[in-house]
């Protein structure tokens, strides 16, 4: 493994079983990740879009093994710990943290915030009551907010303050990637500029490598050095941000991007409009998952295409790319 690469996945899969009958026995199985593969190098921002049901967040959370993936390996800081004990996992995860969706889903209602942010420092031991406090008061401090609010309790905050803390909480055993699920997508817009740009200033401070899932691409243009496109359980493109949005390949990530609203009349772009609705992953198409939506499909899309290199670091999975 690249010693510059912090996060390998290979051959990841995480499928649910359907089950049904007397017995409950697995008639089938919904494929929400369906064997990907990817790298994430130190200090970079890995943006992974797609869809609403493609399978981003259960990516996110099999790769923390916060749920336990069906097969495949995730090699996290030059060591595998997709087969590893819960004990051992524990100690792991003090270096990758999750900031999610919802802020307020994600504190509980009946802690004040002091508490909230210094909990994972007493769950792993680290620091006397003490040092705690302190720790939790210089992290507030951190993500933009008083120490005034330690003593206060999440519904008195507003959204983009409850965001504020989830990551001052995420940040407090030093962690070296941030899976950011989501993070600003339930925020009003006028806050979401300043969540984004706060997560930048900390990803130079504190060295982070953040794996940012988002349907929103305009956010994900800000704020990602790399993007990769899901579809339906696949990676099926995967590039630099500026390679991916100045030649996007394949013909989903097309008509995502041509979805971006462009206030500039003489170089807007036509909208593609795909057909269909996206398939069950229980049931999905063979061969190509996109060809029932695609209007370039072929017969050779009834194989899979491979997931290859065309240049430039540019990966994509499409038999029309050469």
């Amino acid at each position: 493994m690249n010693n510059n690469c912090i996060l390998e996945v290979k051959n990841l899969k995480k499928w649910f079983p359907v089950k049904s009958g007397l017995f409950l026995r697995a008639r089938s199985h919904v494929k929400a990740v369906d064997d990907i593969s990817f790298k994430i190098s130190t200090g970079e921002t890995l943006g992974l879009v797609g869809e609403s049901g493609c399978g981003k967040s259960t990516l996110a959370r099999t790769i923390l093994r916060l749920i336990e993936p069906t097969a495949g390996s995730i090699v996290f800081d030059g060591h595998d710990i997709s087969g590893i004990s819960k004990e051992e996992m524990r100690k792991e995860r003090r270096n990758m943290q999750i900031i999610f969706q919802d802020p307020f889903g994600s504190l509980h209602p009946k802690m004040k915030i002091g508490n909230i942010i210094g909990e994972p420092l007493k769950i792993h031991g680290i620091g006397t009551k003490a040092e705690i406090r302190d720790k939790v008061e210089q992290l507030i401090g951190t993500v933009g907010l008083s120490s005034e609010y330690l003593n206060r309790f999440p519904h008195e905050f507003s959204g983009g303050q409850r965001q504020r803390i989830v990551i001052a909480r995420a940040l407090a055993l030093n962690p070296k990637l941030l899976v950011c699920d989501e993070p600003v997508s339930a925020l009003d817009v006028s806050v979401r500029s300043q969540i984004l740009n706060l997560l930048e200033d900390l990803q130079d401070e504190f060295k982070l490598t953040y794996l940012f899932i988002s349907h929103d691409l305009s956010v994900v243009e800000h704020i990602c050095s790399k993007v990769a496109v899901m579809y339906l359980g696949n990676i099926v493109e995967l590039a630099s941000k500026e390679e991916l949005f100045n030649n996007p390949r394949h013909p989903y990530t097309q008509a995502l991007l041509s979805s971006i609203p462009n206030i500039d009349v003489k170089n807007r772009k036509k909208r593609i409009t795909l057909v269909g609705d996206i398939p069950s992953p229980i049931n999905p198409p063979a061969g190509c998952k996109f060809r029932t939506r695609c209007s370039y499909a072929e017969e050779r899309c009834m194989n899979a295409p491979k997931f290859k290199d065309i240049g430039n670091n540019h990966y994509t999975a499409c038999w029309l790319v050469k």
